[in-house]
């Protein structure tokens, strides 16, 4: 991993933590909280809660872990931003005793192999600079049988595609149109364009790379949801992203 691109990712998301911070804690509020856990536990093994041990990586300010914390879990939550995890840890308020919080870069986990049952992650993929090595680090960290959940979306791939950036175009007017909040418009977020220029997830048509990748290197078996969006998302959220749907990745080690 380049160390100056790095030092930007980790700069910007530092300077973006309060702003961020601030949405996801919103979030809880907007009533998909159950949605959002029904659809993580339906790939979880049949044990009970505290014997399930799960990895929320690139936890940002905590929803994944607080969101399981409620719930009954003690995840553990790392992020390679400081000032991410200390809104986490901030923003888990009596619920922070159950969270293990670890300043970690997500392509090289301090933890033994074979630790996990489940890895977790939201809107993180799209952000790495090494995505394989990133996979293959989250595999050797899961137990056999384990299973790796990845929610994201092509977020920046109309920055390579016209039709991508005409329909993106369209969200920004149906938002401004149905006079709701515009989640793509704010501080610094031409800074992140720039960034995401320079990343490979945002030329790659997703999940379907994903998918070849993450067989390739050796999970057993890859599942795709294309249309998990339809589950988790708010009316205000199907609006903005319209173009950019998410999907959910599962794949078993």
């Amino acid at each position: 991993m380049s160390e100056e691109m790095m030092q930007r990712i980790i700069a910007y998301w530092a300077k973006r933590a309060d702003s961020y911070s601030k949405l996801n804690v919103e979030e809880l509020g907007w009533g998909m909280n159950e949605k959002w856990l029904e659809t993580m536990e339906a790939c979880f093994p049949d044990k009970p809660k505290d014997e399930i041990r799960i990895l929320d990586i690139g936890t940002g300010p905590g929803f994944f872990s607080i969101l399981l914390a409620m719930a009954g879990y003690r995840p553990d939550a790392a992020d390679c931003t400081e000032e991410m995890l200390e809104e986490a840890k901030k923003n888990a308020g009596a619920y922070r005793e159950k969270i293990s919080f670890h300043l970690m870069n997500a392509d090289h986990l301090g933890f033994a192999d074979e630790t996990f049952d489940v890895v977790v992650n939201r809107n993180l993929t799209w952000n790495l600079q090494n995505p394989c090595v990133c996979y293959q680090e989250w595999m050797r960290v899961l137990k056999p049988g384990g299973k790796l959940l990845v929610f994201d979306a092509n977020w920046y791939h109309y920055l390579y595609d016209e039709k991508a950036k005409e329909a993106y175009d369209r969200d920004r007017e149906a938002a401004a149109k149905e006079a709701i909040i515009d989640f793509n418009i704010g501080d610094n977020y031409e800074v992140m364009e720039e960034i995401a220029l320079d990343l490979p997830m945002s030329k790659k048509m997703r999940p379907m790379w994903d998918k070849d990748r993450l067989l390739g290197l050796g999970y057993s078996s890859v599942e795709i949801c294309d249309d998990i969006w339809k589950t988790v998302w708010t009316s205000a959220e199907k609006t903005n992203y319209a173009s950019t749907p998410m999907f959910r990745i599962a794949a078993t080690k």
